[in-house]
């Protein structure tokens, strides 16, 4: 009572992202709502199984046990009414995850409530939600993918990994190098290597998570919550990326120039609790080892037309 998000992370997650409700979704989509409704009323005693941002919420949570005041707190969103939710909240309480808001919407649309709960990060598997988050700004969004077959963590430490343009920063840069060309690209991210980046959709949330970890009783390079950039950029374009980081404050723990290669590996490596890119190229391979999200563009940026 009486927490003031304003001061601590708040991540939204619907059900589907949270728990592995595949199987009910089928029978929703195929079946309808009222068979729906049995099923989940039939097997409400059963534990749901974690869902792709499963371990990424737990881990989280559990940082408010190293601080002195909590900084995390998790909001559970789900289109269920608050009969057929009665699954989840067992579920919550079953897997001992430190959750007590929900929002239940009974079918409507969850994005209206994203400035409700000031959230700063809303994972879902709707790909209409999270597109109008995306497009009103308000918080970073990403559209879950199926979880990875064989994702375990190896500890508690909280590891977070973006990719640079259209994600942490502006989609300017990628826009260039789509339309220009690599030797345009490097050239003029050289040039302007002491202009800071435009902040993409995810610029307020890393600055957040930056200073969760200050609040965190280790120093910043033990913290138990780690960030990293994985990102196809190289040299001469690193540059540009590390300087934008120091002129917004942020400290991130790793940083993965790759110049094109496979990010799967060094995401494996790093043992990501999820991975924020706007490629699918990149998503499809990498989800297969750790936990992914994609950030779409926004509905009237100039990245759909060159996708098209």
């Amino acid at each position: 009572m009486g927490l003031d998000l304003n001061k601590i992370l708040v991540i939204g997650v619907s059900s589907r992202a949270l728990f592995d409700l595949e199987e009910e979704n089928i029978i929703f989509q195929e079946e309808g709502i009222k068979k729906y409704r049995d099923f989940q009323l039939k097997n409400e005693d059963i534990p749901l199984k974690p869902g792709t941002a499963f371990f990424l919420v737990k881990s989280l949570l559990e940082l408010n046990n190293q601080a002195t005041d909590r900084i995390v707190e998790v909001i559970v969103m789900s289109r269920n009414s608050p009969e057929t939710g009665v699954r989840m909240l067992n579920s919550i309480k079953v897997h001992n995850l430190d959750i007590t808001r929900i929002a239940l919407t009974g079918g409507e649309p969850l994005a209206p409530y994203i400035e409700a709960f000031n959230i700063d990060l809303f994972l879902s598997k709707d790909e209409n939600d999270v597109q109008k988050v995306i497009d009103s700004k308000i918080c970073a969004a990403a559209l879950i993918y199926a979880p990875p077959t064989e994702f375990i963590p190896e500890n508690n430490i909280v590891k977070i990994a973006f990719d640079a343009d259209a994600v942490l920063f502006s989609e300017d840069s990628e826009f260039r190098y789509k339309t220009e060309g690599m030797d345009s690209f490097h050239q003029f991210e050289a040039e302007n290597e002491n202009v800071p980046l435009n902040e993409g959709p995810f610029a307020k949330l890393l600055k957040k998570l930056s200073k969760i970890q200050e609040n965190l009783p280790t120093s910043i390079e033990l913290t138990p919550l780690r960030i990293a950039i994985v990102t196809a950029r190289n040299a001469p374009s690193h540059m540009r990326v590390i300087k934008t980081l120091r002129d917004w404050g942020v400290y991130v723990d790793e940083v993965f120039f790759l110049g094109g290669l496979p990010k799967d590996n060094v995401l494996k490596a790093f043992g990501a609790h999820i991975f924020f890119d706007d490629q699918e190229v990149h998503l499809d391979s990498s989800s297969k080892f750790v936990p992914a999200g994609k950030v779409p563009y926004s509905t009237d940026s100039v990245m759909n037309n060159i996708n098209k």
